[in-house]
């Protein structure tokens, strides 16, 4: 089973048929929004908008534990993560999907583990490579056979938020070697990697970050959000490839 985490923006797929939806709880309290069985062309997969139905669940309060473990209870193997971003590597353009393989966590004060002493024991995990480079493989294959453009790499800073950051905050992800910023990718990662599932995720760049390009003086949100509704349609459509030929 496929999970697909993101935002809100489903129904602009076409031909989804909603199944079901679970309101499942789970050790770690509920998850962000109920949890929908969707079919597409007889493959089904399960749907979780991970800032809530309306979107009003900041990056900082996510429950990443519950929505994490109820994807893996409802028998999720496999999940599909999408995240927008902003551009830090002067090579990422707002509209370009960048399918990241390394990330660096600058995140603090989140439940960030499922190991934590209580309901489960300490365990050190490895998280050389975050993100599934199998999956990551056959997206870009995809892409490629079907001339659509990505940016096959990258490293992901996961910043806490909800405020956007400041130009010296860029700077300095830059220095450290990131080339795109995102709030929602941990620890999201970090405990798929915990339940064994295997994840990855596409990041759409919506802006350029702080202190680049038109972002050179100010940020806008309303520019952000345009911007991510515009390139929506195309990560879909990898989604819905990846359905197909990864569904049951």
């Amino acid at each position: 089973m496929i999970g697909l985490i993101g935002g809100t923006g489903i129904d602009k797929i076409k031909d989804v048929e909603i199944l079901r939806q679970n309101d499942i709880n789970t050790p770690y309290g509920r998850p962000s929004e109920k949890l929908s069985f969707l079919s597409y062309d007889k493959h089904e997969f399960i749907f979780l908008p991970r800032h809530g139905e309306s979107h009003s669940i900041p990056p900082h309060k996510i429950n990443y534990r519950a929505n994490i473990w109820a994807l893996k209870k409802l028998g999720v193997e496999l999940v599909f993560s999408i995240a927008t971003v902003g551009a830090i590597d002067r090579k990422v353009k707002p509209g370009d999907i960048v399918i990241p393989d390394q990330i660096i966590d600058y995140t603090y004060g989140r439940e960030h583990t499922f190991f934590d002493g209580d309901l489960k024991p300490v365990e050190h995990i490895d998280f050389t490579y975050p993100f599934s480079e199998e999956l990551r493989l056959k997206v870009i294959n995809f892409a490629k056979k079907n001339k659509i453009s990505l940016i096959e790499s990258g490293t992901y800073a996961a910043v806490q938020g909800p405020r956007l950051e400041s130009a010296a905050e860029i700077d300095r992800y830059e220095k450290d070697g990131a080339s795109i910023v995102g709030m929602t990718c941990m620890p999201e990662a970090a405990l798929a990697k915990e339940l064994g599932l295997e994840y990855f995720v596409i990041c759409p760049a919506v802006n350029y970050a702080a202190g680049r390009a038109d972002s050179k003086t100010e940020l806008s949100h309303e520019t952000i959000v345009a911007n991510s509704e515009k390139i929506m349609t195309k990560v879909f459509n990898l989604f819905i490839n990846f359905l197909r030929n990864n569904g049951d």
